[in-house]
């Protein structure tokens, strides 16, 4: 695998600076009331500049028959492990496996709230103790500028076996308690054959149920699964993605093409269904059957040869996956629709809110959609 950390040509400058702290979601939707679903956030739809306020369940009305959404199947796993340096204690995130069999791995120090920091990378030769018995020695950092995550060895049992019996899942501090693993998988996910997942939910499709899916399929909208496995994100540094593994099978791929000859939209479900789908077009905007390393980041400046629309969660102002927003939607319109979840009190992070952009349409095109049921 080749390692590309390349920066983006700029950063995002945004006219918020910090996300108020009442607006993280501390929990998942379905603990914050008695009877309310993971559906049960809300939706943010993004026209161009235009701005409307939903609930979730009502995406099936705001899609159209042959719009086709493209959904990451990968799982997540429990890819947080205490373990120790010497005397002091460390919760080490496993983030990507290699092809070699070494694991990026980022250590970080227990904050005393159940949570963690940041903590200095390195150096080569560090041995962290896990349990089963499990050694971990830091050989090198993925690129020459980023030494937050190691390239480890991993000796004495074998890793994924180790995260099923003693990980858990990946937490941050704006979050309020540790949750069970089922908490982190979408209805998309699929156990995989050799136990590769993602480190960190790909969570822009919590929010789907098996029955929200069954009413879009019934009114004509498609599904294209692809796997992309998320490595561990930069909560402090807002890094660009590093290389992740991916998979666009032919039958998707099919689909996808098949959509945008009839005139239907490509909506990705997350950032991650983005970086797949474009990973695996070629100039001409065809996408073939691809699997491997991508190691591609989307900018205003590349742009998008495939994807229409996008569903996802909402942003820190300093995160990189701005950039591929305005890839797809525009800076005014992202700026606008961040205006607007700020003013309506939107939550953010993986148990929060989503936000849908989508193309703007014609007067035309709206009146024919608005008496498609």
């Amino acid at each position: 695998m080749t390692v590309a950390t390349g920066v983006p040509p700029r950063e995002p400058v945004r006219a918020w600076s910090k996300v108020p702290e009442e607006l993280l979601a501390r929990v998942p939707v379905e603990q914050r009331g008695a009877g309310l679903g993971r559906d049960a956030v809300r939706l943010l739809v993004s026209r161009g500049t235009q701005v409307s306020h939903h609930a979730f369940t009502e995406l099936p009305r705001l899609l159209r028959a042959g719009d086709l959404l493209v959904v990451n199947t990968s799982p997540t796993l429990a890819a947080a492990v205490d373990g120790r340096v010497g005397h002091a204690r460390v919760v080490v995130h496993f983030s990507t496996r290699a092809d070699d069999g070494r694991w990026a791995v980022e250590l970080r120090d227990p904050d005393g709230k159940g949570t963690t920091r940041a903590r200095a990378g390195g150096p080569a030769g560090v041995e962290v103790r896990l349990p089963g018995g499990v050694r971990l020695v830091l050989e090198e950092p993925l690129g020459a500028h980023a030494d937050r995550l190691w390239w480890a060895r991993a000796s004495g049992a074998e890793v994924l076996g180790m995260l099923r019996e003693h990980g858990r899942p990946i937490r941050y501090s704006y979050t309020e308690r540790d949750q069970p693993l089922s908490v982190y998988q979408t209805v998309f996910a699929l156990p995989t054959a050799d136990g590769a997942g993602s480190a960190e939910m790909p969570s822009a499709a919590r929010p789907f149920t098996a029955r929200l899916v069954a009413e879009l399929v019934s009114r004509g909208v498609q599904f294209a699964p692809i796997t992309l496995h998320t490595g561990v994100a930069s909560a402090e540094a807002h890094e660009p993605p590093y290389p992740e593994r991916f998979s666009v099978p032919g039958a998707s791929a099919r689909l996808i093409n098949a959509a945008r000859a009839g005139g239907g939209r490509v909506v990705a479900v997350g950032t991650t269904a983005v970086r797949a789908v474009e990973s695996a077009a070629g100039p001409d905007g065809v996408v073939r059957a691809r699997a491997g390393w991508t190691d591609l980041v989307i900018t205003p400046e590349r742009g998008v040869r495939v994807v229409d629309g996008l569903l996802t969660g909402l942003h820190e102002p300093e995160a990189s996956h701005l950039l591929m927003l305005e890839a797809i939607a525009g800076r005014a319109a992202i700026d606008r629709g961040y205006d607007e979840a700020l003013r309506g009190l939107y939550l953010w992070h993986e148990f929060g809110d989503v936000h849908l952009l989508l193309p703007e349409e014609s007067p035309h095109t709206e009146h024919c959609c608005s008496n498609c049921w």
